[in-house]
């Protein structure tokens, strides 16, 4: 099975959350073997270590990265053991659920919320009976982890972006002119963002008041580097999936919860950023069928 498979059926909800599990485990692991081999336990490896002994670090690891993945449910260990479960779809649900739940009540409860939504591991689309769905689920498994995109302590931050963005230039294009809706391609995106930081260094915030998926805010870490976007990318969607997809992508390209505040509305009629002003860059590109209602 290609890895771009799940395209065809419903955009990149399926293959493209597949690969944010991916990445956000990738990542968990990787924060969590520094500071402990910082704290000189070089030997450290969270994939291997019990759930229980996991536990006593959740309150700290959501504090710091938003989430929490348990050691049995990360995907190298929910691949592992994908052809012999006999309920994946059952795991997959709990994982992703699990995943969701870890922040609920945390600053970070907002970033996660309804990230999963778009997956449904029971869904005919995936084949007319159990075994048929998870012999389906075990294939998207194995392409998004046999994708060649190295060790992640080890890659620059746009690997896991770049893959996220390329599923989505294959979408907006098959889609057509209803791809425009929530895709702006990267190279209109990286000149908008260079002329708008025109002799610029850094900038406090940069919005985009019909963000769609992200990908015109996110240039701006490409041009100037995320860290010179000091208090972080703003936005705001109307379509709740897009919306979703633009939460995924500033987590694949390494933008931390609490660099980046994406809201779900009408900008036009519900503004969610009013307090959030001044931006020192705004930026937007309206979707080609977009028709504002007759009394606005």
């Amino acid at each position: 099975m290609s890895w771009t498979q799940g395209l065809s059926a419903n955009g990149t909800n399926c293959t493209g959350r597949f690969l944010f599990y991916r990445f956000i485990s990738e990542n968990l692991t990787s924060f969590i073997n520094k500071e402990e081999q910082r704290a000189g336990n070089l030997h450290f490896d969270y994939t291997t270590i019990p759930d229980k002994d996991a536990e006593f670090g959740r309150a700290d690891t959501v504090k710091e990265k938003g989430f929490f993945i348990l050691p049995s449910e990360l995907f190298v260990n929910v691949r592992k053991k994908a052809r012999n479960d006999d309920n994946l779809n059952e795991t997959l649900g709990n994982v992703f659920k699990n995943i969701e739940t870890s922040a609920k009540g945390t600053e970070s409860e907002d970033d996660l919320k309804g990230l999963f939504d778009d997956i449904d591991v029971n869904s005919n689309k995936l084949g007319g009976s159990v075994p048929k769905r998870n012999e389906k689920l075990v294939k998207i498994l194995e392409a998004i982890g046999d994708l060649k995109l190295g060790e992640f302590q080890e890659n620059t931050i746009d690997t896991f972006g770049d893959a996220y963005e390329f599923l989505m230039t294959m979408y907006a294009s098959n889609a057509g002119k209803s791809g425009g809706e929530f895709f702006t391609p990267q190279e209109v995106s990286e000149l908008l963002a260079e002329i708008v930081v025109a002799g610029k260094k850094q900038v406090n915030k940069v919005y985009d008041p019909a963000c769609g998926s992200g990908s015109l805010l996110l240039k701006f870490a490409k041009v100037l580097g995320k860290e010179n976007v000091r208090q972080g990318f703003y936005g705001q969607e109307i379509n709740i999936t897009t919306y979703n997809l633009c939460r995924i992508n500033m987590f694949l390209h390494d933008i931390n919860y609490e660099k980046f505040d994406i809201a779900h509305g009408d900008t036009l009629t519900d503004p969610k950023h009013w307090d959030d002003e001044p931006f020192d860059a705004i930026v937007s590109k309206m979707g080609w069928r977009f028709q504002p209602a007759p009394d606005k």
